[in-house]
């Protein structure tokens, strides 16, 4: 395994991240990550030396579940050797019917939940704390104040922004010079081979001041393992279990006509390097020289996750990352 530094800190993390959004995910009947699965994936992760963990407080069904069993996990393991990121803003089981202040970045909310997040994580602090949205009806000098807060007391070690708009994290920034508060170190915006434009002023941002990017979906949702099929009308033949079977919106939001356009591009690249899809996929973040990037992977086996590993180890030429940038630019999102 190959480390780098997050950003503008001074923590050192794995080339790639593992995301725990699956950990108790439920689509109906069908449990994506039991316990025992999540836990064969954490010590996988421990064998090939990712040390960066990702979860959030809603994460599971019930809420908390990944967090819980990362926890459980934990236990077993140095917590100075594992680097964990969470998450706050939405309701913390109440989506039915929330209650007042049961979900946004205001100080009650984000004091509740971090205390949440360490009893469930089994630590008493987190190495990087995100906002999960932008909060329109919390002032962002409320928030910040607080999370500031929670750095200055050693709870947190640093903050990260997920999905907003571009003038938002300026905002952000801004704010956090100004008043003097701590600022956003690391961010998530999905951004993938298939799905980059859509973000690149956001990711502008990241590189003007130093933030560490992380991105969320980094196989656009399993689209650029190559395990999809394009069928005569357009639409998208998904293997059983597969993500484009539980997902209604899988061929709308992955599958555009930029994104074929770049499968076959990341195809035949991995012909040449005798690697996978997969792999070539995650390397073209990884070489991002804008900025440093962390991608999230997601793996649902430990055979998936030792092939996302497999990314560390290749080297794309010039003429390979050009080969996808000119796929990129081949056709407009349909």
């Amino acid at each position: 395994m190959e480390y780098v530094t997050l950003g503008n800190t001074g923590t050192t993390v794995s080339r790639l991240c593992f995301g725990t959004w699956r950990f108790g995910k439920r689509h109906g009947d069908v449990l994506e990550t039991d316990k025992e699965e999540a836990h064969d994936l954490l010590d996988a992760c421990w064998d090939h030396g990712v040390n960066f963990i990702d979860t959030a407080n809603v994460y599971g069904d019930p809420d908390g579940t990944s967090e819980e069993w990362i926890g459980e996990w934990l236990g077993s393991y140095d917590r100075e050797d594992v680097v964990i990121a969470s998450k706050v803003y939405f309701p913390f089981d109440g989506w039915g019917d929330p209650r007042p202040n049961d979900s946004g970045l205001g100080r009650k909310h984000i004091r509740r939940q971090i205390e949440g997040t360490l009893e469930r994580l089994g630590t008493d602090y987190l190495d990087c704390y995100y906002i999960h949205r932008w909060d329109d009806e919390t002032p962002i000098e409320e928030t910040l104040s607080v999370l500031t807060d929670l750095v200055r007391e050693g709870t947190v070690h640093h903050l990260g922004a997920s999905t907003m708009a571009a003038w938002k994290l300026t905002k952000a920034l801004w704010t956090s010079d100004v008043e003097g508060l701590e600022r956003f170190d690391v961010t998530q915006p999905m951004v993938n081979a298939a799905h980059y434009d859509a973000v690149d002023d956001y990711l502008a941002v990241c590189a003007d001041r130093d933030l560490a990017v992380c991105p969320y979906s980094p196989l656009a949702g399993g689209f650029l393992t190559g395990k999809y099929d394009r069928t005569e009308d357009g639409t998208v033949e998904a293997p059983d279990g597969s993500r484009g079977t539980l997902t209604e919106t899988f061929g709308d939001r992955y599958a555009t006509d930029r994104a074929w356009a770049v499968l076959e591009a990341v195809e035949a690249v991995a012909d040449d390097l005798e690697a996978t899809p997969a792999q070539v996929s995650l390397r073209w973040l990884i070489e991002q020289d804008r900025f440093t990037c962390v991608p999230i992977v997601g793996a649902r086996t430990p055979a998936q996750l030792e092939e996302n590993v497999g990314a560390v180890d290749l080297e794309l030429t010039d003429e390979q990352f050009e080969r996808i940038e000119t796929a990129r630019g081949k056709e407009s999102d349909s």
